[in-house]
């Protein structure tokens, strides 16, 4: 008879969020590979008037990170640092100073979510919080996914800049 090695739920959300974030993955840049080096112009720079930007896609995985450690601890909402969900408007001022900031938001709610993933229990994580139709693991390992698209997605728009500048 074969034994199968089971990997806590727990232990593997946390491998998979750290590949998509920062840590070496097979598939290719992690969230914080994409942005690492870009100054605030570049972050700021649009494919075409009203898309996103790279500044922008940070703050909107920045958001979500937010979203689902607040769904899994059972927070209430209003403890982003910005009004509003989802989507922010940025640049609000052309600085590396904010660009920075911004940068650091998102590696503090990365952070906290994986601290908050550490601490959860298993049945926690089966849970199916209020407001919601998915588990607490399924919206952790959304934002894994999450970070891997965008991570995508800021590579395409740093190539475009770099061709059309």
């Amino acid at each position: 008879m074969q034994t199968k090695q089971v990997i806590p739920s727990r232990e593997l959300s946390l491998r998979i969020l750290s590949e998509a974030y920062e840590k070496t993955a097979w598939h290719g840049p992690n969230l914080r590979g994409a942005i690492r080096g870009l100054n605030a112009r570049q972050a700021a720079w649009r494919p075409a008037p009203g898309r996103h930007n790279i500044w922008e896609i940070v703050l909107h995985t920045a958001y979500w990170k937010y979203a689902v450690r607040r769904r899994l601890l059972g927070e209430k909402r209003g403890a982003f640092p910005f009004k509003g969900s989802n989507w922010f408007k940025r640049p609000l001022e052309l600085s590396e100073k904010a660009w920075r900031e911004d940068i650091a938001l998102l590696a503090q709610q990365h952070r906290r979510l994986c601290e908050a993933v550490a601490r959860a229990t298993p049945a926690a994580l089966r849970e199916i919080p209020q407001g919601t139709q998915w588990s607490g693991l399924q919206q952790v390992l959304g934002v894994a996914h999450h970070d891997i698209y965008h991570a995508g997605q800021i590579q395409l728009l740093k190539r475009l800049q770099k061709k059309l500048h």
